[in-house]
């Protein structure tokens, strides 16, 4: 997944400012100063010069403040996570739910610890300049499966209402797992197989993460490239807060795609899929 534009936009304010501003309104300028007036029969307001460097320096700051610590905005690019997630769903990420906890911080802000069911987003074990979206399947300790597509932990079948097969025929590395791959896969899978299997069962270790993707038989997930590292994970999406039918070549190019810019100039409205606006995302618990 291609990280997006971000989208945090902080109110500019000026020290006049009142409190009461709605968020994400332009702020409008302060209020003129009154002087002192030494004569009280000729009493004229007197406009403050603004310092608009000073302003905007505060404005980029904030807005590099929100963006890299509280919420970032990330854009789907294919179709592991659907249906519940669609090619074209613009996410807001909270990047504050699983960071680790001080000994202050601990009691200030809801921190999480990351469980089974949760959907991350998190840096591409492979290429960390990727971004890629999965659900949490196994924690450390876990004692992972498939069976004929069916994921065991721990030796109990996981009931999966999130979880779509759309093939068919079931494909003896991909649907029966762990066994000896039937493809390519990465060197970290093949480390996974070597060293964390036993009995038949993948056995996830300290620190982190086993990830599938919801469309589970078209996902590149752990079991193409082994566990998701706990320093990798980003974050957890919150909500979309745009969904828009465009091709996944058109929302991995990082550059100035200009036949993209045409296609919303023409086709916004009708191609944004507005019941997908502001779209609550949820993980999933188990009840065992």
């Amino acid at each position: 997944m291609q990280e997006d534009q971000q989208q945090v936009q902080p109110d500019l304010q000026g020290t006049d400012r009142l409190a009461a501003d709605v968020p994400g309104q332009p702020a409008a300028t302060s209020e003129p100063a009154e002087s002192q007036a030494t004569d009280t029969t000729d009493f004229q307001p007197v406009e403050r010069p603004r310092n608009a460097i000073a302003e905007w320096t505060v404005t980029i700051l904030l807005l590099l403040f929100g963006t890299t610590t509280l919420i970032q905005a990330f854009v789907i690019p294919t179709g592991s996570m659907e249906d519940n997630l669609l090619i074209g769903d613009h996410l807001l990420v909270d990047k504050l739910a699983y960071a680790p906890s001080g000994g202050i911080s601990r009691y200030l802000l809801p921190y999480t610890p990351i469980q089974r069911g949760d959907i991350i987003v998190f840096r591409y074990p492979v290429d960390v300049r990727q971004t890629f979206v999965k659900r949490v399947i196994g924690v450390p300790g876990d004692r992972l499966k498939l069976i004929d597509k069916e994921v065991y932990i721990n030796g109990k079948p996981l009931d999966e209402p999130y979880k779509f097969n759309k093939t068919q025929y079931t494909d003896a590395y991909r649907d029966n797992f762990p066994s000896d791959p039937n493809t390519r896969v990465d060197d970290r899978a093949l480390s996974m197989l070597e060293k964390n299997v036993a009995d038949g069962e993948v056995i996830v270790p300290p620190d982190s993460y086993f990830a599938m993707g919801d469309n589970r038989d078209s996902s590149l997930d752990s079991r193409y490239w082994g566990f998701v590292p706990r320093e990798n994970i980003i974050g957890k999406p919150l909500i979309v807060y745009w969904s828009y039918d465009a091709p996944t070549e058109r929302l991995v190019n990082s550059g100035i795609d200009l036949e993209h810019i045409s296609d919303l100039f023409r086709n916004f409205f009708r191609k944004t899929r507005w019941k997908r606006t502001f779209l609550l995302i949820r993980g999933y618990r188990w009840h065992n």
